[in-house]
């Protein structure tokens, strides 16, 4: 049998590509779906909600992690007066990117609607040496909209003595409200991560760090609950303007989680915490 293929060709790696849009709807007394879109490896699952009036999502990404050149492309869509929580099976991980790879991309896009609530409540992010990552969400709210959220960045897991020594990160959260910019924070890691998160300034050595957003008309009331549910770690808790913003650090993953589990009973109470994150 004849090959055609040269051995001097470049090598080009399969990427992974996956596109998610999920938009709802209110209907009567509770939130339903109103558009699915699911392509690649990227696929959403609905389990029956422990709250009335709610719709719970549950994203899948069947590719089993991220790898440099990998394209995540999320969008939600919360309608007028809906209820919406959205979270991740599992824990999303960031393998190691090749040299000459382009970085891993996740753009992910919320829009919520006059009278809506939203939760962007994914699991953790774990990150691996040499990886490259750039991420971007974008929090479309309107003037009335309530949204809370959580994005967590674990830098190797200690219980398996693994530890970032260098990467490429960028990352970006931008909240709009009624059109107007309200946040926009952004985490740029480039070289010797492990070092860099030793800095006093910086991380002061740990390992994992969580940035909590809250929305809502009782934000600023919240203040003194978050502080004193997460009084046990490092965290920094401010709110102004109707906005409620925590960053939380911790000398690991599991620390991390549950400083972020004691903050979002709070903000989520009586609620109980999505079953994906007691598994």
């Amino acid at each position: 049998m004849f090959d055609v293929a040269c051995l001097s060709d470049p090598t080009v790696h399969q990427r992974a590509v996956g596109e998610l849009r999920v938009s709802f709807k209110r209907r009567g007394e509770a939130t339903v779906l109103d558009g699915l879109r699911q392509a690649g490896c990227l696929k959403a699952r609905f389990p029956n909600c422990a709250t009335p009036g709610w719709l719970d999502a549950t994203m899948l990404n069947t590719g089993g992690g991220v790898v440099g050149g990998d394209r995540l492309d999320l969008s939600f869509s919360a309608g007028v007066n809906t209820r919406v929580m959205v979270a991740a099976q599992a824990a999303e991980r960031f393998y190691r990117a090749l040299p000459d790879s382009a970085p891993s991309r996740v753009q992910t896009t919320v829009a919520v609607a006059a009278g809506a609530a939203f939760e962007w409540l994914p699991q953790e992010t774990i990150l691996y040496d040499r990886c490259a990552l750039e991420r971007r969400l974008d929090i479309e709210l309107a003037a009335d909209a309530c949204f809370l959220g959580v994005e967590s960045l674990v830098f190797g897991r200690t219980a398996m003595g693994e530890s970032v020594e260098s990467g490429w990160l960028r990352d970006t959260i931008r909240v709009r409200r009624a059109g107007a910019l309200l946040l926009h924070d952004a985490i740029r890691l480039n070289g010797p991560i492990a070092s860099m998160l030793a800095r006093p300034a910086v991380a002061a050595g740990a390992r994992a760090v969580a940035t909590l957003i809250y929305v809502a008309p009782d934000a600023e009331q919240q203040l003194d609950a978050v502080r004193s549910a997460t009084d046990a770690g490092e965290c920094g808790v401010s709110a102004w303007s109707g906005m409620l913003l925590a960053r939380i650090l911790a000398p690991d993953g599991a620390s991390l989680r549950g400083l972020t589990m004691a903050a979002l009973a709070v903000l989520r109470a009586p609620r109980p915490l999505p079953r994906v994150w007691l598994c």
